[in-house]
């Protein structure tokens, strides 16, 4: 990892769409005051599918780094010179990484900032774990899982396609997944692991089966937060990792390899990512 000058002037930002919403720039921007990093800077970019290309053609020596939020995560791959095994094995990146010879490296912070955040709360290995949803985010914590899980998982889909889907992603990753239809969805609550990847408000209906003794959920929502899943969870004593823990996991990581700076300082991101959801 090349470590470059604190006061080489270096440019990074997040993609998406829609954007306004995004943390990242909060989580960056405090790393990079804290590493002192004094001529850096990171912004927000409101770019769909159709606009990306032309933004990449527009990138000059100065970019270090991209995120990547929905809908770029696929879409960005036919773009970039490398891709790591990592974003390869469940065809998302959300990292791009601009060298200094020119090159664009495209990577997955997701995958491991789950596992970070689940370890960061004891979650090391479960026997079996259920997955709510079946976009982007569920494929990277099937990922995940793969490390984490000993056992099969069951994902909770709407659609018989998204579950051949999923199940297509197991056979990929060496994670075997079991699929029911989201009608069932209450029964997922009884897993040791939960992972809800939907969007907010879909499981807000399945706060009435949260079990008497609840195992870990993690909820990758971060606004509004908490959802009133993660909500009824924690008033039954269950283990919640948030949406925040994810991003401010993953930011580290981007953090460490647009820069070269480690460890990127995570409680300061943190403490500024709280402030900032909280309207501080």
């Amino acid at each position: 990892m090349t470590t470059r000058a604190a006061t080489d002037a270096r440019r990074a930002a997040v993609l998406g769409s829609p954007i306004a919403h995004s943390l990242s720039p909060v989580l960056h921007r405090t790393a990079y005051a804290e590493l002192g990093l004094t001529h850096w800077t990171y912004d927000r970019y409101e770019v769909d599918e159709a606009a990306l290309p032309g933004f990449f053609e527009r990138l000059d020596a100065s970019w270090a780094g991209l995120s990547l939020t929905m809908p770029l995560k696929r879409a960005v791959i036919p773009l970039l010179d490398e891709i790591t095994p990592t974003a390869r094995s469940v065809e998302a990146v959300n990292t791009v990484v601009l060298t200094d010879d020119g090159r664009s490296i495209g990577g997955n912070t997701d995958i491991p900032g789950m596992i970070a955040a689940l370890y960061e709360r004891g979650v090391e290995k479960v026997e079996t774990a259920a997955v709510l949803g079946a976009g982007a985010t569920a494929s990277s914590a099937l990922a995940a899982l793969s490390r984490v899980c000993t056992g099969p998982v069951t994902a909770y889909v709407r659609s018989e396609t998204r579950a051949a889907e999923m199940r297509g992603w197991g056979e990929r990753l060496g994670v075997a997944v079991r699929t029911a239809g989201w009608d069932r969805a209450a029964e997922a609550l009884r897993a040791p692991l939960v992972i809800a990847t939907t969007p907010a408000g879909t499981t807000d209906a399945l706060t009435a089966a949260v079990p008497e003794r609840p195992g870990t959920l993690f909820d990758v929502l971060y606004d509004p937060w908490p959802t009133a899943l993660a909500a009824a969870w924690s008033a039954r004593g269950g283990a919640v990792v948030g949406g925040l823990d994810l991003l401010v996991h993953q930011a580290v990581l981007q953090v460490e390899q647009m820069t070269g700076w480690a460890p990127a300082p995570i409680a300061a991101m943190r403490t500024a990512g709280e402030r900032a959801l909280h309207g501080g």
